[in-house]
């Protein structure tokens, strides 16, 4: 019961009311209007643009992260090594927001780190010599790679863990490869999983705010950041627009996440 109210209060009541915000005027009253605004101006390319990110960093941290898992779950790395992965990999899916951006400023920022250690040492100016900006699409991307990536490693590696034994053996015994076992056994069971978890981690970014307003404050357009504008930092800001723009992002990641359950269900029905 504690949980049940906690979670009205905190999840279920403010996301109906941003429902029934982006349906109504500054009076009350019921419009369509807030929703066709949403193809004006500069919007729907801070969508495009929170979409590619999103996309960007999904791919990524499940390209990484199932690289990572596999390599603990089949014993490439030290039996040692996975414990401590999975405990910091607990921890750091959940780390995010404004300590996260400090972070990757003090690391990769103009006067970070890293930055320095290049300038200074072998005469690298990321920016210049690489291109690479903490400001910028590349650098958000590689920010979101931080929780990306454990998240990934905690979803899949269950996943991995059951592939059972006697299916490689038994494409042994038939003479197939290695390369033949995965792309013919494993990668088939394997995908749904797969493919669910990038809808998960696809709908983690395209909801994170804290980090992406923290790190690049108005320099890249995105969806948070732009919502934040119109609901409390523009003084030419519309709110109800806001919650429309934010109903926006709920069924974006509605969607994703729905696709990922669905999926899940699907590749449970293997590994059973």
């Amino acid at each position: 019961m504690p949980f049940v109210i906690f979670v009205t209060m905190f999840l279920i009541l403010p996301t109906m009311n941003i429902i029934v915000g982006a349906f109504q005027t500054s009076d009350g009253s019921f419009t369509l209007q807030n929703i066709i605004d949403l193809q004006n101006g500069t919007i729907p390319s801070s969508y495009w643009i929170s979409v590619k990110i999103s996309v960007a960093s999904a791919a990524l941290g499940c390209l990484i992260g199932f690289a990572m898992a596999a390599a603990v779950v089949f014993g490439a790395v030290p039996a040692w090594v996975k414990s401590p992965l999975m405990t910091f990999s607990g921890v750091a899916s959940n780390f995010a927001g404004v300590p996260l951006a400090f972070a990757f400023l003090a690391t990769f920022g103009p006067v970070g780190l890293v930055t320095l250690f290049l300038r200074n040492n072998f005469g690298i100016v990321l920016q210049r010599d690489l291109g690479f900006n903490i400001l910028s699409f590349w650098g958000l991307t590689v920010t979101y790679l931080f929780f990306q990536i454990p998240l990934m490693i905690l979803i899949i590696a269950p996943a991995l863990e059951g592939l059972k034994k006697e299916w490689r053996e038994a494409a042994e015994v038939l003479g197939a490869t290695a390369f033949q076992y995965w792309r013919m056994v494993a990668f088939p069971i394997l995908f749904p999983s797969l493919l669910g978890t990038f809808a998960l981690l696809f709908a983690n970014a395209f909801g994170a705010v804290a980090t992406a307003i923290a790190l690049t404050g108005s320099s890249l357009n995105i969806v948070p950041i732009q919502l934040y504008a119109q609901i409390r930092g523009d003084v030419l800001g519309n709110p109800h627009l806001g919650y429309a723009m934010a109903f926006g992002m709920i069924v974006v990641t509605a969607v994703a996440n729905v696709i990922y359950i669905w999926l899940r269900i699907r590749a449970e029905r293997w590994l059973k």
